[in-house]
């Protein structure tokens, strides 16, 4: 598996992180499968939050790769905080430290490779933020932190007091949700795509050294359903097909390809609890689409060139 560097981390990863919000839909025989189909693959990042089945899936990932010492030190893991149920988001400090103890418990490590906040706070204050990770990152529980779904002013706000760096933005983005992407091409034009709605995060992340994460790579809308094999698409699956078949793989493989084209170096987050289509993820990091192929999968999806 190729990796990359985790934004301004010394922390290499694999260029495919493997999403676990689902594993708590999947029985114990099959979750040992899947995860063993992870690693084998040289797939072992793995993305957690604590609020995925309201905890059960950390727990139920720790059981099905045999959480001890040995295996420890081979994977890289991810969780994220902050989604309260019935409470919205909380970035407070008490917060943050009560969310980290329990993905360690349930996760039964002694550390995070990674801890994310998920999604903003609108109640934020950052310093309570800072102490917070202040007091994870010295007592070695968490080694690298970032943020999710946040814009260019939120990570500034944050950085403003944290010490730690940012390494990590996890963002929706997909062939059919990338505006991030298509603003660029729009500058200086009066059309809808000239909008600027995320203050160019795409180029921040960039200047910054933050690795964007891109989840949900094979949705459209939010959370509308993939698109991949959908009729609502027959020009961008007729592309991915012709492409996939040129390259012997499955249309699985192209979308991820397509995604990891791009020169900001992205490490897309699958959602599959299939082993079989993990596998089709895990070929995507051996493709490099041509230019001219990329930008054939981006028309084909709908967007247009100045």
């Amino acid at each position: 598996m190729k990796t990359i560097k985790l934004g301004s981390s010394g922390l290499q990863v694999p260029v495919i992180a493997v999403g676990c919000m689902r594993i708590d839909a999947i029985g114990k025989a099959e979750a040992e499968k899947f995860v063993k189909t992870a690693v084998d693959g040289g797939a072992v990042f793995f993305d957690h939050a604590d609020v995925y089945g309201d905890g059960a899936c950390e727990e139920i990932f720790a059981e099905a790769i045999g959480m001890k010492g040995g295996i420890r030190e081979k994977i890289i893991l991810q969780s994220k905080c902050g989604i309260r149920r019935g409470a919205a988001f909380d970035f407070s400090k008490a917060h943050i430290l009560k969310a980290a103890e329990g993905s360690l418990k349930r996760l039964k490590t002694d550390y995070l490779d990674v801890l994310l906040l998920h999604r903003p706070d609108l109640l934020v204050e950052p310093e309570e933020v800072a102490e917070a990770f202040g007091i994870l990152h010295s007592s070695g529980k968490v080694r690298n932190f970032g943020v999710s779904n946040q814009n260019p002013m939120q990570i500034r706000l944050l950085q403003k007091f944290v010490k730690q760096p940012i390494v990590a933005n996890q963002l929706q983005l997909s062939i059919t949700n990338a505006t991030m992407i298509s603003q660029g091409l729009h500058v200086n034009m009066t059309d809808d795509s000239a909008v600027n709605r995320d203050g160019s995060i795409l180029d921040f992340c960039r200047l910054r050294d933050i690795t964007i994460q891109p989840w949900s790579p094979f949705q459209y809308g939010f959370f509308e359903g993939v698109f991949l094999g959908n009729s609502k698409f027959p020009k961008l699956n007729a592309k991915i097909d012709e492409i996939a078949g040129k390259y012997g793989v499955t249309n699985t493989t192209i979308t991820l390809a397509w995604l990891l084209r791009h020169p900001a170096k992205f490490q897309p987050v699958t959602g599959t609890m299939n082993s079989g289509r993990l596998k089709d993820c895990i070929k995507a990091a051996d493709i490099v689409l041509s230019r001219e192929e990329w930008y054939e999968i981006y028309l084909a999806a709908g967007n247009i060139l100045p």
